[in-house]
């Protein structure tokens, strides 16, 4: 097995990335198909890695200034369950990172599910605020610096 890279998505890429979230979060975790797809995916800069036969493996989106100015938002973060815990979702979370540097965006801000929240944590991400729910699912809102350019 290599190493899992990430890289940003391309229009042609997107069926397999959003067969990929249907998989793992209407299928797996049950939220509602309407609430998966958002009218945000058109504006979202959208990263994947592929597993070693070529299947798009886990994915993200970057929604800049989201938060606020400078503040930007990660989401829709899904890995399939076959590669899970082997580095696909940290090498798509670093791309969407330094998209967003390069962007111009001082932080990142993302709704981590609680069950995921170890995998943030580890990517230098810190918990604020209380945990909520959202689409049925326990989470805790996570922010991460980033470093100036």
């Amino acid at each position: 097995m290599s190493t899992p890279a990430a890289r940003l998505a391309t229009p042609a890429d997107w069926p397999e990335v959003s067969a990929l979230r249907q998989r793992v979060f209407v299928a797996e975790q049950g939220v509602p198909a309407e609430l998966e797809l958002d009218e945000r995916d058109a504006a979202a800069v959208h990263a994947l890695s592929r597993d070693d036969a070529g299947r798009v493996a886990a994915t993200g989106r970057l929604l800049p200034d989201a938060a606020g100015p400078g503040r930007a938002i990660v989401g829709r973060m899904a890995a399939d369950a076959s590669v899970r815990g082997r580095g696909h979702g940290s090498a798509v979370l670093a791309v969407l990172e330094a998209e967003a540097a390069a962007r111009g965006q001082r932080a990142v801000e993302l709704h981590a599910q609680v069950s995921a929240r170890g995998f943030y944590d580890r990517a230098g991400y810190t918990a604020v605020g209380e945990q909520y729910e959202e689409a049925g699912i326990t989470h805790v809102t996570m922010v991460k610096e980033l470093p100036a350019r």
